[in-house]
């Protein structure tokens, strides 16, 4: 006959309450249900566990050799179903979470270091790429949600919350006639050189890009592509061009780059980053994250 932790539960209680009536109010149970428990469990054990004297329920030396496996039991099943109980309340577990680059200049900072403090359980398995790439990783289950540079296309498939909005900018070599004029229209860059981000790795900066530049009435010479933020900033530095970038990337600037703001409208508020996780996630703790990020003391006005 199988022993079951309910059992131990009674035994264990019985044992450290002394009194068979005691343990039956304390697991609010009848004393005669709890008698009948303990006597299976004896019979299942195949000895004595329990004896009644005349000061109270006392354990028989196989009693004594029970409890200490009964207790390790009983922890182990509750430290069992408080961790399944964390997991699925996303308090608990492994985020693996992707990030673009430019989400390391203010979101992380700002949102990590409180989501961990919060939630100092859950392991952040964090892993960077272009948005290209954490799409497929998210499609492949390599990750449970990625930060990623919109606007996105709609998908079926994806949940996606927009957790920061942001500017385009110029970025100019520090030397540059323009780099110390102030906001600027961006038709004033017609002639230049840009260097753009790469529309296979990053479809969706090069076509607000793009979308920008041909507003504004031109169609950009582009100089050279890249991938990350970063290197579009180095490579201006470098003097291979003039590039559009998101205006958190001054909380890096570099002496050899100035940071130009826009006139144009369409410039304002043109990027956001995103936090997309698939639509049926499982992973609980991404929604954690996300009201995290969501709060209004997060999000750029």
């Amino acid at each position: 006959m199988a022993i079951d932790l309910r059992q131990l539960r009674q035994f264990v209680t019985i044992a450290e309450l002394g009194s068979y009536r005691r343990a039956a109010d304390a697991l609010h149970i009848a004393q005669p249900a709890l008698s009948v428990s303990i006597q299976k469990l004896e019979h299942a054990v195949g000895v004595p566990l329990l004896v009644r004297g005349a000061k109270g329920v006392t354990t028989t030396p196989a009693g004594d050799a029970l409890m200490a496996d009964a207790r390790r039991a009983l922890f182990h099943s509750d430290q069992a179903r408080q961790a399944a109980r964390r997991v699925a309340l996303g308090e608990w577990g492994t985020l693996r979470l992707g990030f673009v680059g430019s989400a390391t200049y203010m979101l992380l900072p700002r949102c990590l270091p409180a989501f961990r403090a919060q939630y100092p359980d859950v392991h952040l398995d964090l892993r960077e790429d272009s948005t290209v790439g954490l799409v497929a990783m998210l499609r492949a289950n390599e990750i449970d949600a990625g930060l990623v540079r919109g606007p996105l296309a709609e998908d079926s498939e994806l949940d996606s919350w927009v957790v920061e909005r942001d500017d385009l900018m110029l970025a100019v070599p520090a030397r540059h006639p323009l780099a110390d004029v102030g906001p600027i229209a961006l038709e004033r860059m017609r002639s230049e050189n840009f260097v753009l981000y790469s529309p296979a790795k990053v479809p969706g900066l090069n076509g607000v890009t793009l979308a920008l530049c041909h507003k504004a009435g031109f169609s950009p010479r582009i100089s050279q592509e890249a991938i990350q933020v970063q290197t579009l900033v180095s490579l201006v530095a470098s003097g291979l061009g003039v590039a559009l970038v998101p205006g958190v990337t001054r909380a890096y600037s570099t002496p050899h780059v100035a940071f130009v703001p826009l006139t144009d409208p369409d410039a304002q508020g043109a990027l956001s980053l995103s936090l997309v996780t698939h639509r049926d996630t499982s992973c609980a703790s991404v929604l954690r994250l996300r009201d995290s990020m969501l709060t209004p003391a997060l999000v750029p006005a």
